[in-house]
């Protein structure tokens, strides 16, 4: 593909709003998925209290659940080159907390 075949980057202007910037701490993700979609669903689990309640729902096509993990993962190898590597201590299948790929059917969605 040569110069005049390429298409000029386009520039989006992303507006964060004030509640929007202030975020939300989540420490547990719940990811399900469909062949057409990808549902994750953030909460926050404390110590001590059995139930928690989803703070956010993000829905993506695969593609762009892809695309987000590839994005994450760039990310997480440029942190750790300026930073040092981030140790994931404690994270045992079956008594998972947090953001893990382990199933822990202590777990349950309503």
């Amino acid at each position: 593909m040569n110069q005049t075949d390429q298409q000029p980057a386009q520039q989006i202007n992303i507006e964060l709003g004030e509640k929007e910037a202030e975020g939300i701490y989540s420490n547990l993700a719940i990811i399900t998925h469909s062949p057409a979609e990808f549902v994750i669903d953030f909460t926050r689990i404390v110590p001590g209290i059995p139930k928690a309640r989803v703070l956010s729902r993000i829905i993506s096509t695969p593609q762009h659940a892809k695309m987000l993990m590839l994005a994450l993962r760039d990310n997480l190898d440029k942190f750790e080159a300026r930073f040092g590597e981030i140790k994931l201590e404690g994270q045992v299948p079956g008594n998972a907390f947090g953001f893990s790929p382990f199933v822990d059917d202590k777990v349950k969605v309503n």
